[in-house]
């Protein structure tokens, strides 16, 4: 799958992934696209699969996996920390 099927979510406004997301599958004719984030900001990847197929692409996508896991990365302190990932993968209806 090409890298710009992803989405990663961090501090940006929640509509900026959302119009990203939509913007994939309308504009980009994507087959699925794969929101992921880490840490923190894992509600809000939730979020934005949820209201992009609530609310905007309403029966023409669904949620087809969740994946969760955790890295293991150096902080700034050089200590090594784990944070838990999400993959949520969307993909067009009636594509399997």
């Amino acid at each position: 799958m090409a890298q710009d099927n992803f989405i990663f979510i961090a501090a940006k406004p929640f509509m900026n992934y959302v119009t990203g997301v939509v913007m994939q599958f309308t504009t980009k004719n994507a087959d699925e696209v794969i929101i992921k984030a880490r840490g923190k900001f894992i509600s809000r990847a939730v979020d934005v699969a949820e209201v992009a197929t609530k609310r905007f692409l309403v029966g023409q996508v669904g949620v087809k996996d969740i994946k969760i896991d955790s890295e293991e990365f150096e902080n700034n302190e050089g200590k090594k920390i784990r944070v838990s990932t999400i993959d949520i993968t969307l993909i067009k209806k009636g594509h399997a």
